[in-house]
């Protein structure tokens, strides 16, 4: 979902450039040539109208266009179409979902070992499906992004409690059930943008954007009824916690001014008041550790049990997550932007092109399953070698003259997406394994406001180095050397990955 909202926002279809202020020669040159020879970055940036050299200012369309017209007719009004809103608002239907998400993860854990895990995974399917029909039936744009926050929060509450719950079902055997678990995740992850794409073009009953919420209230209901038969009910954790509020406050505006500046501060070339943000987060999130710490050497209930840091399995699952799944991240954006924006295929068919990748997944995880026991850690080493692999191979792809078909990537990312579902399954092992069951709801928050702090670095990090050698409408050929530089950076991201996971211990704790 979070890859085809901005398709879905802006309105793209095919090589039609984003700014209606670029002239009508330009647009008419774009529209005859969409793959123009490859030329320097540089001069094929100097030969753009400002509005495109800098295209963080402002992209607004006309909306009598031809063009918008078409793509409405193809696959329903566009969500800037039917809402309005500005360029700024794309990039906060996302980010708005991601920091309210990543700020109450921490608190979200806690929940679960204050009212048990059942509850509070139930109350979090039940307005999560309540803020995706917010969702789905937003008049304003300001609506949506309202809902799109409630949407975040409610994630969050949810998340956390996954994890415990499988750690309190299967004890030692967690194994097993990572070996599904893993998969899933790895299918959902990646999946998930190519349903929405269908989704989209098929524009069922006239939804069109506002069925990439709607399809939520099926999958939500039968998680619901699910749940209810099948979860054990489980009592709180530990009795007698209360809820941390000054600590949840003093992390959230942490993690605020760590993640508010990576998501705007790309857009917006980076101004002073960013950075400022970015500088002062450490700081705050240095004060909420002491304060953590101050309350659990008093006997008060801390947010976070500061205990987890002493596991060696869990701090190096923690760095090994910020390297992973921010260079994941982050190359699935360039991969994104690679083929909506530079090669102008629309929702469908971008999907189409990155299929590969969600049927590598899947077909990693499983192989993991049965692999892990026997290599253990060595799973991990084997799943980066192969991501590296189809990188390596999309990296040549990328500094090919001609641009590629629909077709022409699969093979590359299907490789990659092998070996990134291959460190799925041992990973949420190897890390929660050795954890006891009053860290596993704190713990699992943690890891997961971790995650969406390194995805959103990636983000902001390899948007950037694309956007840099990038400008939207300048063709494919500028857009297959930005994403051959992500590529190369995502290399060597991954290496540094491979490294870490030395840290790891050899088995997960249920294999030992």
């Amino acid at each position: 979902m979070e890859q085809i909202i901005p398709l879905c926002y802006s309105g793209i279809k095919r090589s039609v450039p984003l700014n209606s202020d670029q002239p009508e020669a330009s647009r008419d040159r774009h529209r005859r040539d969409p793959h123009p020879r490859r030329s320097g970055g540089s001069r094929a940036r100097a030969d753009l109208p400002a509005p495109l050299a800098r295209p963080h200012r402002d992209p607004r369309r006309d909306p009598s266009q031809p063009a918008r017209r078409l793509d409405r007719q193809r696959r329903g009004p566009a969500i800037r179409g039917d809402l309005g809103g500005t360029a700024a608002t794309l990039q906060w239907l996302s980010a708005g979902y991601t920091l309210a998400l990543a700020v109450g993860l921490l608190t979200g854990g806690r929940l679960g070992d204050m009212f048990g895990r059942k509850r509070v995974l139930m109350v979090g399917l039940v307005g999560f499906l309540a803020a995706s029909l917010a969702c789905g039936a937003a008049g304003t744009i300001e609506l949506l992004l309202a809902a799109r926050v409630v949407q975040g929060e409610f994630a969050a509450v949810m998340v956390p409690q996954c994890f415990g719950l499988i750690r309190d079902m299967f004890g030692r055997d967690m194994g097993k059930a990572y070996a599904l678990f893993g998969p899933a995740i790895g299918l959902a992850t990646i999946a998930g943008p190519v349903v929405a794409g269908v989704l989209v073009d098929a524009d069922l009953l006239g939804t069109g954007w506002r069925s990439i919420f709607l399809i939520n209230l099926p999958l939500g209901l039968a998680a619901i009824v699910l749940g209810a038969k099948v979860l054990p009910a489980g009592a709180p954790t530990v009795k007698g916690l209360k809820l941390d509020l000054g600590g949840a406050l003093l992390a959230g505006a942490g993690m605020c001014l760590l993640l508010v500046p990576l998501v705007e501060g790309r857009e917006l070339g980076w101004p002073a008041w960013s950075v400022a943000m970015l500088v002062a987060s450490v700081p705050v999130l240095g004060l909420f550790a002491w304060t953590q710490a101050r309350r659990a050497r008093s006997g008060r209930t801390a947010l976070v049990e500061l205990s987890v840091f002493k596991k060696r399995s869990y701090t190096s699952g923690i760095a090994f997550v910020v390297v992973f799944f921010g260079a994941v991240t982050g190359f699935s954006l360039a991969v994104g932007l690679f083929l909506q924006l530079g090669l102008g295929f629309g929702p469908l068919q971008a999907s189409l092109a990155m299929a590969a990748w969600a049927v590598g997944a899947f077909v990693g995880s499983g192989s993991s399953a049965a692999l892990a026991p026997k290599l253990g850690r060595g799973v991990l080493h084997l799943g980066l070698a192969t991501m590296t692999i189809g990188l390596v191979v999309l990296w040549f792809q990328f500094g090919a003259s001609a641009a590629p078909g629909t077709w022409a990537l699969s093979p590359a990312l299907g490789v990659f997406g092998i070996g990134m579902g291959m460190i799925f399954v041992p990973l949420f092992g190897i890390i929660t394994g050795d954890l006891e069951d009053h860290e596993v709801g704190s713990a699992s928050g943690l890891l997961e406001s971790f995650q969406q702090g390194a995805s959103a670095l990636g983000v902001a990090g390899l948007g950037t180095v694309f956007f840099s050698q990038f400008a939207i409408g300048s063709g494919a050929a500028e857009s297959m050397g930005a994403a051959q530089t992500v590529t190369g950076l995502t290399v060597l991201l991954t290496l540094v990955a491979f490294l870490v996971a030395f840290g790891l211990p050899k088995q997960a704790k249920a294999e030992h």
